[in-house]
């Protein structure tokens, strides 16, 4: 059996993929200078964060969003996405739009861990079909229009009851809302969501079927 006929194998990674709201709207040039944007807001988020090159895979383009998956390192703790990373690429979004308000920018973030694949052609997984489902999910882009912010976070429950729920320091957990659930295969997941720089408004569980 030769190399292009092995089976890929599994690496963990914590997921997180993002998704620019409304990005049809924009002519061309418009999504140029968006896309140009986000990947230099999440480069510095992450950077804030201490996470290099050498702690992530290369950036996955979406077209209006951004797939970036963390290595499982000692240098790259779970927590960072939370207390460093979301908040930064917040506070990016949201100079970025005082500046240029012709090209405002707001985006959902999904956050995930599991197993992922790459066959040498693309990552793969159940993992990212569970991020893209929650990141995708109608109730959350609702929740974005609900509110002024430029970002609102939906975190999976493995995610949630590994970190957030513990309060680490910079995490609160009382800002995350059981909000959507999604199901893949034969779980069902859910998703806790809160915004970034404002209050969620309301939050009701939503079932959504595969």
């Amino acid at each position: 059996m030769d190399s292009a006929e092995r089976r890929p194998v599994p690496r963990h990674r914590t997921i997180l993929a993002t998704d620019i709201e409304n990005s049809t709207a924009f002519p061309d040039p418009g999504k140029a200078r968006l896309r140009a944007v986000l990947y230099r807001a999440l480069e510095e988020a992450l950077a804030a964060a201490g996470l290099g090159r050498r702690h992530r895979d290369a950036f996955v383009d979406r077209g209006d969003g951004v797939l970036v998956l963390i290595r499982a390192v000692d240098g790259a703790p779970k927590t960072r996405m939370f207390d460093t990373v979301l908040p930064a690429l917040g506070a990016s979004l949201s100079e970025h739009n005082a500046l240029d308000p012709s090209h405002r920018m707001r985006v959902r973030v999904v956050l995930h861990t599991g197993e992922t694949y790459f066959d040498g052609r693309g990552h793969f997984g159940e993992a990212l079909d569970v991020a893209f489902r929650l990141l995708d999910h109608e109730r959350v882009k609702e929740e974005l229009r609900r509110t002024t912010a430029p970002l609102v976070l939906v975190t999976s429950d493995d995610l949630y009851r590994a970190i957030v729920r513990h309060g680490h320091d910079g995490i609160e957990p009382g800002a995350f809302h059981p909000s959507v659930e999604v199901r893949v295969g034969d779980r069902v997941h859910r998703g806790w969501v809160r915004t970034c720089g404002n209050t969620v408004i309301s939050m009701a569980r939503h079932r959504q079927g595969a």
